[in-house]
């Protein structure tokens, strides 16, 4: 077992998740009943794109997953940068670690930017200019000006982060232990403190969210200092969840995509999951 399996399996373990692979592959620009194996979400010009295990998905007219350009291959690291401009990591269909990979035009095509064969991202944030980035192949923080050049920063065991994005020196982590706190941009973390959260996602400065190991969704106004439980995740097990701004939150589960637009009071079911656990 190599690192980023070691990593993820012990984290994983402790906040009940599960990256499993799964071997079902659709045809190139087919659609799909229903997504399994979700890793990321993301929202640019209102379109909904869902990173999964087998590639990047937007609803069709049918309602139904269609395949966002050609690539199948697992997306696990996904992040909705500017414009149309997106980050992302995983592996090819074949096997490996594709680094960090870039597209410019919405998930149609994509380019390699750095790290190939070296480094498999778990978790992306774009903030300030800036990606933050959790290396899961060697278990650390890095950070990017331009996807091409990295900073490495603190070791650590994590399944996601998250960075403020009025002070980009505040980055969190979820462990084992709890949510871990760095005030230097990511070179350092504090002990990991209760609750223990599973995904995170900040993108308002007084509207930070989390998500419990009960599925709870919380909100935090204080950096994380404090959290408020505002609802429980529809459709079982968490998968993803991404906040575009301080009200409107996206959330993926076993059963379903998930859209609130009252800051996770209510939810609305946009797409279908089938089976999926990763």
């Amino acid at each position: 077992m190599n690192k980023r399996h070691a990593a993820a399996a012990a984290t994983a373990a402790t906040l009940s998740l599960t990256l499993a692979a799964c071997s079902s592959e659709p045809s190139e620009g087919s659609s799909t009943s229903a997504l399994t194996h979700i890793h990321g979400l993301g929202l640019a010009g209102g379109q909904l794109y869902i990173a999964t295990h087998e590639g990047v998905y937007s609803p069709g007219t049918n309602g139904k997953p269609v395949l966002v350009g050609t690539s199948k291959d697992d997306f696990m690291g996904f992040t909705v940068a500017r414009g149309t401009t997106f980050y992302a990591s995983g592996h090819p269909s074949q096997g490996g670690n594709k680094g960090l990979i870039v597209s410019t035009d919405a998930g149609k095509t994509w380019s390699s930017l750095s790290l190939s064969g070296q480094s498999d991202f778990h978790a992306l944030d774009y903030v300030d200019g800036s990606l933050y980035a959790y290396d899961a192949t060697n278990g650390l923080l890095r950070t990017s000006r331009d996807g091409r050049t990295w900073k490495s920063g603190a070791t650590l065991q994590a399944l996601d982060i998250a960075v403020n994005p009025s002070d980009p020196a505040l980055v969190l982590a979820t462990t084992e232990g709890g949510v871990a706190r760095s005030t230097d941009g990511g070179r350092t973390f504090l002990r990991s403190q209760p609750p223990v959260m599973t995904f995170l996602s900040w993108k308002a400065k007084d509207a930070l969210y989390g998500i419990d190991i009960s599925g709870g969704l919380n909100r935090s106004s204080d950096s994380g200092a404090t959290w408020k439980k505002v609802s429980s995740v529809p459709g079982g097990q968490p998968q993803a969840l991404t906040a575009v701004n301080a009200e409107h939150v996206l959330v993926a589960s076993q059963k379903g995509v998930y859209e609130s637009k009252d800051g996770g009071k209510t939810f609305t079911r946009r797409m279908t999951v089938a089976g999926g656990d990763g």
